[in-house]
């Protein structure tokens, strides 16, 4: 008899509780719109929070007879059953194989049939997903098929599901790591854009719990630790990408500062302290203000501590560039492709997720997440190229660009992290795209001169399965950032310009312990599937995690 052990829980969107009631935005103009389904304080209500309860389940031993509405089990090319097919198969009669040899399955990666009307004492339904040649199968592989099987299962009625495929061998995956990765992709699979359409919403899937089989009793305490850690991970997910998947005149600095009040209500161990323009002007945030000048909506800096540790102790810093939209300002942006400029506040949408995912799993850790929030638009008041501001560390710099904005308003928010005395700084933003050239959509660019906090996430990275690569920080790169007129100009030629927008940061982190994450080409999708994706919090809250001990 297979031998269950307790169910872990989570509301779908857990405690992110963004309910998107009744919204008004300010235009320039000073009149109020009112439209129905949003709420500009941050509380509003999102389809992503439903009513019920997730349940993950682990259970060890044979789960072919575990009481389910559907097994999920694997079929690889070539007509080979996976282990838990092979078994159910029996349990059949032969179905399943003689269904296969027909020729009616190949198991092609991704590929899955829905098989009904079995016997008493079989599960209600059987889902084959194929799982491609089996030579070739590792965590990837796993990952793809994983993810159909899911789709699959709600399209249908099913309620409770058995992924049998969760249990397939694969080199390095131990059972901690699956029951993240099935806890985390069955939240992608349940996740719907926050979207404003008027039409008739279609039904939410009804699944309700999803099992997990594992060898033993010593696995499935690994696993249940894992599907914890995954859990929390998904409530930091959608957070994130909730907030970026909002249209800007929705999602404005103000909102954002909102949400993360929110945030703070739900959770007693986040103090969120929020900074507006006069409280920016006074800390002489000078880059910052530079920004926010052609916009009609006010710059927010909003501060968020965790305190998990019991023992005082620096925290740990993450800083999130929030320009909720970025029409380049006067280097105005081509128009093709403005409107994805939504989701240049990408890095503060995730550090916004990571905080959330921390509080979720009560990291024994202290942290402050620092976001600068702003829009960056060009009017007769905003910032021209060849003007000169002075950053809040008293360095100058010339404004050669507009729309290398992102640097300018990190540049603050990393000297305003130094009063916390931070052991290390992260920071995360829609940085450039010469990053996206450089890495195409799959990676994220780290950027260090700390060999040892690179290796840190990279082998983060690894683990979440959220591609990072890194790019060289050398002195070099910060040549031509030379000015005539200030300290430094905050551009420079074409060439290398992911890394010289790093060495523009790493000016103002001197003696610090700091990397840069570029997120510009993994945080958000564009084209026709045009949707925020919450990278990198799966990379974030495995570093913290691995930071914790826990």
């Amino acid at each position: 008899m297979p031998q269950w052990v307790p169910a872990f829980a989570f509301k779908e969107a857990a405690r992110i509780r963004y309910t998107l009631a009744a919204w008004c935005c300010r235009p320039r103009d000073g009149t109020v719109k009112q439209s129905a389904g949003l709420n500009d304080n941050g509380s509003g209500r999102t389809q992503n929070e439903a009513s019920r309860a997730m349940q993950f389940h682990v259970v060890s031993g044979n789960a072919v007879r575990a009481p389910s509405d559907c097994a999920v089990v694997g079929v690889y090319e070539g007509g080979v059953l996976a282990t838990a097919t092979r078994d159910l198969d029996r349990l059949l009669d032969g179905r399943l194989s003689a269904l296969v040899k027909r020729g009616d399955f190949a198991g092609k990666l991704g590929e899955t049939l829905l098989v009904l009307d079995l016997p008493k004492g079989a599960p209600a339904r059987a889902l084959l997903v194929g799982l491609g040649d089996k030579s070739a199968f590792g965590r990837r592989q796993l990952r793809r098929a994983v993810t159909a099987a899911l789709q699959a299962v709600i399209r249908t009625a099913t309620r409770s599901a058995t992924l049998s495929v969760a249990g397939e061998a694969v080199g390095g995956l131990d059972a901690y790591a699956r029951g993240r990765l099935v806890a985390e992709l069955a939240s992608l699979a349940l996740y719907r854009i926050p979207d404003l359409k008027t039409t008739a919403r279609p039904q939410p899937p009804v699944l309700e719990s999803v099992t997990l089989p594992v060898a033993d009793a010593r696995s499935a305490r690994a696993a249940e630790r894992g599907v914890k850690h995954g859990a929390a991970i998904a409530v930091g997910v959608r957070q994130a990408r909730d907030l970026a998947n909002l249209p800007a005149n929705v999602c404005t600095p103000t909102y954002l500062a909102n949400a993360a009040r929110s945030l703070g209500k739900r959770h007693r161990k986040l103090k969120v302290t929020v900074h507006g323009p006069a409280q920016i002007k006074r800390l002489k945030m000078g880059a910052l203000l530079a920004v926010t000048r052609g916009s009609g909506e006010p710059a927010q800096l909003i501060v968020i501590e965790y305190r998990g540790a019991r023992t005082g102790g620096p925290p740990l810093a993450l800083i999130g560039k929030g320009i909720t939209f970025d029409s380049g300002g006067i280097s105005l942006k081509d128009p093709a492709g403005m409107d994805e400029m939504k989701f240049d506040m990408g890095g503060a949408a995730s550090v916004l997720g990571a905080l959330a995912a921390a509080a979720e799993l009560a990291l024994p850790i202290n942290l402050v997440g620092i976001v600068a929030a702003c829009e960056n638009m060009p009017d007769g008041r905003a910032v021209k190229p060849g003007d000169i501001v002075t950053t809040m560390s008293g360095q100058t710099v010339e404004i050669l660009n507009t729309d290398a904005e992102g640097r300018l308003i990190l540049c603050d928010a990393i000297t305003y992290s130094r009063r916390f005395k931070p052991d290390l700084v992260l920071d995360i933003a829609t940085l450039t795209g010469a990053c996206v050239v450089a890495l195409g959509p799959h990676m994220s660019g780290i950027m260090t001169p700390h060999d040892r906090l690179a290796a840190q996430l990279l082998a983060a990275s690894a683990r979440a399965d959220d591609g990072a690569w890194r790019l060289p920080l050398t002195e070099e790169y910060a040549e031509p950032l030379k000015s005539n007129f200030a300290d430094f100009a905050n551009v420079a030629g074409r060439e290398g310009g992911a890394v010289i927008a790093a060495a523009f940061l790493g000016k103002f982190a001197q003696d610090l312990n700091w990397a840069h994450l570029d997120i510009a080409g993994t945080a958000y999708v564009g084209g026709a599937q045009k949707s925020g994706t919450g990278r990198p919090v799966p990379l974030l809250v495995d570093f913290l995690i691995a930071r914790a001990g826990v």
